[in-house]
């Protein structure tokens, strides 16, 4: 008889590795959830909500990404995030005293930007903007890091899986029901009603606990400055270091400068507020939910390299669906099918690109270096919206050849995997643990 206990084969399969159910219900996942919709609300007030506002006053789309530009805190948060690594209120926790302070500065200034006029006070949006882009990058950089050090390198798929998913649910609040707000009242109480959406954060910010101390925090600003940059680059050797910032930059490239001006693209194409709202976001968001499953499962039987190369096929694939509905009539229905497609893809590129992120960042400088990281990814989506205006409008490419470029610009990024995350290799992806 070859019968195995009860309870051998229960530490046998615990041994193995946790449940998926265990997995996706623990509290970790539901911290995640919480704090990702947090973290991505922000980013889409200025992405979705502040473009369609200012394209409504009549405000031209060179305008615009020039108020884009505003987001730079986002490419340059690493510089203060060596803060976040070294300071925190006693009371509260290094990572918490960052999350619920950023939260409160946001919700106070994201409610207070719709009181300006863009006829009368452009500048002044570009100045509120960039204070929203710096709370909002502040913010970034303690969820980040409290999530790298709250989830196991285990879960560091799925956990970042859920994260980014909630991110990307966030923008239905700012890109899809404030809008169809907005075709019925003032835009200063859409901002208002936006606002109150990071409550819900500032709850979880409030009741949850600082990660486990499993990793020794900088002893001295000097070392909380130096130290992760040093590691980082001397990790192997300098030029992979720079092979791997590179991929970083340049891996979303195209989809950024792609989707960086698509809501005033939609009013360009004739689809209104409501329809922009309700077709648009609630097909990107059942095609999201679909892709954070469809991703989960792909990774767990390819692992993150692979994952990065089929992703990124179909983040450029989906490119050419906005082409296609550049050129044809402003249909729903082809509006819906754009739209899913690029959810679909683009979602599953940056599930496996963050998770790919998170395993390269050492939990002792983890503020830091993740900040590093996620500030080069950022930094595309800085620039490109004052590139799409002058490709549409200076150029007069229109919208077609501008998508048509997009697709060019995320071959780069692509060529890069064969050095930094070989189909058949690991190299690049060992989570990285602090030293003993």
């Amino acid at each position: 008889m070859n019968a195995v206990p009860m309870k051998s084969r229960k530490k046998h399969n615990e041994a193995a590795g946790p449940s998926l159910l265990r997995a996706v219900w623990n509290p970790r996942m539901r911290i995640c959830i919480v704090l990702g919709f947090s973290s991505g609300l922000p980013l889409y007030v200025l992405l979705q909500l502040v473009p369609a506002w200012l394209r409504r006053s009549h405000i031209d789309l060179t305008s615009i990404g020039i108020v884009g530009l505003a987001q730079i805190p986002y490419a340059w948060k690493f510089l203060w995030a060596p803060l976040c690594d070294r300071f925190g209120l006693k009371f509260l926790g290094r990572r918490r005293t960052w999350i619920l302070g950023s939260q409160i500065l946001l919700t106070l200034s994201m409610a207070a930007i719709g009181v300006l006029s863009p006829a009368y006070t452009l500048s002044a949006i570009i100045g509120a903007s960039f204070i929203i882009a710096v709370f909002s990058a502040t913010q970034d950089i303690a969820i980040d890091a409290y999530r790298r050090e709250l989830l196991p390198d285990a879960e560091l798929g799925i956990g970042n899986s859920f994260f980014v998913n909630a991110y990307r649910v966030a923008g239905l609040i700012p890109g899809g029901l404030s809008l169809i707000i907005a075709d019925s009242v003032p835009w200063s109480l859409v901002f208002v009603f936006t606002a109150t959406f990071m409550i819900p954060g500032m709850l979880c910010a409030f009741l949850i606990k600082e990660p486990a101390p499993n990793a020794k925090p900088p002893r001295t600003l000097r070392e909380a400055f130096i130290e992760p940059f040093h590691e980082f680059f001397t990790r192997e050797d300098l030029r992979f270091a720079l092979l791997t910032l590179a991929f970083i930059l340049l891996y979303k490239f195209g989809d950024s400068l792609a989707t960086a001006q698509l809501t005033p693209f939609y009013i360009d194409k004739g689809f209104t507020n409501t329809q922009i709202g309700t077709v648009a976001k609630l097909v990107g968001f059942w095609s999201m939910i679909a892709g954070a499953f469809l991703g989960g499962l792909i990774m767990v039987k390819t692992g993150i390299n692979r994952a990065l190369w089929l992703f990124g096929g179909l983040q450029l694939l989906s490119i050419f669906g906005f082409a296609a509905l550049s050129m044809a009539e402003a249909n729903i229905y082809y509006l819906g099918l754009a739209v899913g497609f690029e959810y679909l893809g683009v979602g599953l590129g940056t599930t496996a690109f963050v998770a790919f992120i998170a395993s390269q960042t050492n939990k002792n400088f983890s503020a830091t270096q993740f900040a590093l990281f996620s500030s080069i990814f950022a930094l595309p989506r800085s620039i490109t919206g004052v590139i799409a205006g002058f490709i549409v409008e200076k150029m007069g490419l229109g919208w077609t050849n501008f998508f048509l470029i997009s697709a060019v610009t995320a071959l780069p990024g692509l060529v890069l995997l064969w050095w930094v995350v070989p189909w058949n290799g690991r190299r690049g992806i060992a989570p990285m643990t602090p030293p003993v």
